[in-house]
């Protein structure tokens, strides 16, 4: 069953990647590809010693936990460290050289980060692991949820990213995505934690992924 596990915590991150990958008209180098996809899973690793600390810091000054501005701070931190797992493994490399490109190694980035929470959340209880209704139960959530969550807010940001190369001005674009991502990020979480019900966070996801999929045909047509 661990065995079992580990595959279908690697199955969600793999499939919404080769979705977006067909989304690129030019396809990326495939050893590119692997290492954003190796460094978005080991950032996941950095986010979790950062939430960590910043979970002991709460705690510490007695603050209320699962407040929106508490979610906030969870969402940016991921967001942030999901893009600098990205930036540093392309941003000099000459296969980053249309404005597309910067939302396929954002999505690549953060489905390895992703594929690591999928990971974590499926083989975290050996007993609930050994329970093959409630490994495909925490599987398909993860499919429509978290995962896709990760891919799209990650997509947004190389779009906003890719208007400021375009712009010659990407700090203040990027800046602008990292905010629409964590405001994102944040509105998905909280759906999550007070309301239960997968369908509003279901529904919220593709109503974000209609603008995410017109954001990619609108960067295939227009060059960097």
């Amino acid at each position: 069953m661990i065995v079992l596990g580990i595959i279908l915590g690697l199955l969600p991150g793999f499939a919404w990647l080769f979705f977006y990958l067909e989304e690129d008209v030019h396809p990326e180098p495939k050893r590119l590809i692997a290492l954003t996809f190796v460094v978005g899973a080991a950032a996941a690793f950095l986010a979790l010693a950062v939430e960590i600390f910043f979970n002991t810091a709460i705690r510490s000054i007695s603050a209320e936990k699962l407040t929106f501005s508490y979610l906030l701070v969870l969402g940016l931190i991921e967001e942030f460290i999901k893009f600098g797992a990205a930036y540093i493994t392309v941003h000099k490399n000459p296969a980053f050289d249309e404005p597309v490109d910067a939302m396929i190694y954002m999505v690549v980035a953060s489905l390895g980060f992703a594929t690591v929470e999928n990971l974590g959340a499926i083989n975290s209880n050996p007993a609930q692991t050994a329970l093959l209704g409630t490994v495909f139960a925490t599987t398909s959530f993860r499919f429509i949820g978290a995962t896709l969550l990760h891919s799209l807010t990650s997509a947004l940001l190389g779009y906003y990213w890719a208007i400021g190369i375009r712009k010659m001005n990407a700090a203040k674009y990027i800046v602008i995505g990292l905010a629409v991502a964590t405001v994102l990020h944040g509105i998905f979480n909280y759906l999550i934690m007070n309301y239960g019900n997968a369908l509003y966070s279901v529904v919220f996801l593709l109503v974000v992924g209609f603008f995410v999929l017109a954001d990619f045909e609108q960067l295939k047509r227009r060059p960097i």
